[in-house]
């Protein structure tokens, strides 16, 4: 794929109004969400709830792009279409997330490093075959006592880069994940300065590593307090917090930031995302890349049950519906109220 082809996919997926769908959860994690509404996590379950997720009536309209498990780009619809196919047929782009989890950084307690560089590029290819378009490998960050350290901040941050290289190299567009984790009681003031020292490393590693900044997206977490800190930031903060890291360590070049959601609430991560557009036009599409923010209503609504399947597809696009309108700056909360008494 040239640059040009790449530039149009990253484009794609941050399309003005729409934003991703992260259905890329590990099989472990996946059993946790099956295990809150009492189902069994099978590989039939899994199969028919992202079915359930991908063959939902109009929900294009706010989905640009897919990330997908190993397992699922594997699996097809049950007409026998590849999901893969399914949703490009759409006109939703798929993707992949190709690290292979988070393990402990040696010699470095209470920190972590993401694995998966060896065999990558083999990888790639065969995704790509599969009918990939884009790939997402995170790396996470612990905020704690006497850490993040530079040795994790630096080593995590030339892992990402070299992942993005070698996607590029594959024709792949690259998602960039540098995620640092709001478990803990520190304030947002902590929490912007460890996110910005990441995101300064990530971008330097990207630069030296030769990686096209205009073919591959950021997805980074927003600034928010820690879960346990004893007083929450508003969501005004939060906006002015996250942009102001942002204006200082992302290049213009990149031409969108796919925020994750990172355990908040549904509705918090979307009036996040709304606050932050409304303060715009910014140097870089501001959209979604959100897994269980965009999905948890539509897993309590199913529960496995194949009679609750457009229950749980209409309170799917709600979700989908309302982040869209975030993307504009037009969230507002009295929109809920409509999407629960549809």
């Amino acid at each position: 794929m040239s640059h040009h082809e790449l530039r149009d996919t990253a484009e794609a997926l941050v399309a003005p109004g729409k934003g991703i769908l992260a259905a890329d959860e590990s099989t472990g994690t996946i059993e946790k969400r099956f295990r809150s509404i009492d189902l069994e996590s099978t590989e039939e379950s899994r199969k028919a709830y992202r079915d359930l997720l991908f063959t939902t009536d109009g929900v294009e309209e706010f989905i640009s792009g897919v990330i997908l498990y190993d397992e699922t780009i594997r699996q097809s619809s049950g007409d026998g279409t590849r999901f893969a196919e399914l949703l490009a047929g759409r006109g939703i782009v798929p993707g992949i997330k190709v690290d292979k989890g988070a393990k402990q950084l040696a010699l470095a307690p209470g920190e972590k490093i993401t694995e998966g560089l060896d065999g990558l590029r083999e990888r790639l290819a065969e995704y790509r075959e599969l009918g990939a378009r884009f790939t997402k490998w995170r790396a996470v960050i612990t905020i704690g006592e006497r850490i993040p350290s530079e040795y994790c901040i630096w080593t995590n941050a030339h892992a990402l880069a070299r992942y993005a290289a070698l996607s590029q190299e594959a024709g792949l567009v690259p998602i960039v994940e540098p995620e640092v984790l709001m478990d803990g009681e520190h304030t947002i003031e902590t929490a912007y300065r460890v996110t910005s020292r990441v995101q300064n490393a990530v971008f330097t590693e990207l630069h030296d590593q030769r990686v096209e900044l205009e073919d591959m997206l950021l997805k980074p977490n927003m600034v928010l307090s820690g879960y346990d800190a004893a007083e929450q930031a508003s969501v005004d903060e939060v906006a002015e917090q996250t942009l102001r890291c942002l204006y200082r360590n992302v290049p213009a070049a990149v031409p969108g930031i796919v925020f994750l959601s990172g355990g908040q609430s549904d509705e918090l991560a979307t009036e996040h995302l709304s606050a932050m557009n409304a303060r715009g036009p910014h140097p870089w599409q501001l959209s979604f890349s959100y897994g269980r923010a965009l999905q948890a209503p539509a897993l309590k609504a199913w529960r496995g049950d194949t009679g609750n399947r457009e229950t749980a597809q209409r309170a799917f696009y709600h979700r989908a519906k309302l982040n869209g309108a975030a993307r504009y700056g037009e969230y507002t909360r009295e929109m809920e109220d409509v999407a629960a008494a549809a």
